[in-house]
């Protein structure tokens, strides 16, 4: 992604213009009902939509999942058309930049929706490969405003395949899962995803609910984060930067080192 124009907005600094990340909410209805809104960075709305409530565990895969933006384009809303897991009653989300979890009843919900990733067959991963991640990670709207978070997906040998940015963290991860998902690619059993700053629960539940085995952080992560990746048989790596990379979780998948 190299066009910029919506994640940006121009500002007078000491008399000289600067860029600055957008942030604007975004309203998701289901069925003609407001579900949630979330303050986010224009741009993939539809794949924010339908990556949002898949990490809420509230879609049902079995049938199919469209989504698109209202003719109201001013109002910034996504209507969803989907089959829902449950019905949400009378709870609704709100969500800001900064948390994706905010609004919700227990962490021991979000812990039973998340299944487990480590029983499957998924790739052996270097400790090599997991620290050059994000180095690879593309992010032209950070280099030009410095304040939008990113996650990118990447094959077994680390390939890059699909990132996003976004102001906020976890909704730069739902938009790269919304788009697995409505290219029918998920589970993502063979997948690394790779974030460019700290690992907070939120982000460990939505790529387990995604079937990832693997995900990487630049910065550090939480003490729940971890417990939850050792808990869904997640390898996660946290501090990678430099060629070094902490693992905290899942070291198992981890193939040995190469010899001298």
């Amino acid at each position: 992604m190299s066009d910029t124009s919506q994640m940006t907005s121009r500002v007078a600094l000491d008399g000289v213009d600067d860029l600055v990340a957008v942030e604007e909410p975004l309203e998701i209805r289901v069925g003609g009902a407001p579900l949630a809104v979330t303050m986010r960075t224009p741009g993939h709305d539809e794949e924010l939509a339908v990556g949002f409530l898949h990490g809420e565990g509230l879609l049902d895969l079995r049938s199919p999942v469209r989504a698109g933006l209202t003719d109201d384009l001013a109002a910034n809303i996504v209507e969803v058309t989907a089959t829902l897991t449950r019905d949400p009653g009378a709870r609704r989300f709100y969500t800001t930049s900064s948390c994706g979890v905010c609004g919700r009843g227990a962490l021991d919900e979000v812990a039973l929706w998340a299944p487990d990733v480590g029983a499957r067959d998924t790739p052996q991963v270097s400790r090599e490969l997991l620290a050059a991640l994000p180095d690879r990670l593309r992010q032209p709207g950070f280099a030009a405003t410095g304040g939008l978070h990113a996650t990118g997906l990447f094959d077994a040998a680390g390939t890059l395949l699909c990132v996003r940015e976004d102001v906020g963290r976890h909704n730069a991860m739902d938009k790269v899962i919304g788009r697995q998902l409505l290219d029918g690619a998920l589970p993502l059993g063979d997948r690394l995803l790779c974030v460019s700053g700290r690992l907070s629960f939120e982000l460990v539940q939505k790529a387990a609910m995604a079937g990832a085995p693997v995900l990487v952080g630049v910065g550090a992560p939480t003490s729940l984060a971890v417990s939850l990746a050792r808990e869904c048989g997640m390898t996660l790596g946290g501090f990678a930067r430099e060629g070094r990379i902490n693992v905290y979780a899942g070291a198992s998948r981890l193939s040995p080192a190469a010899g001298p």
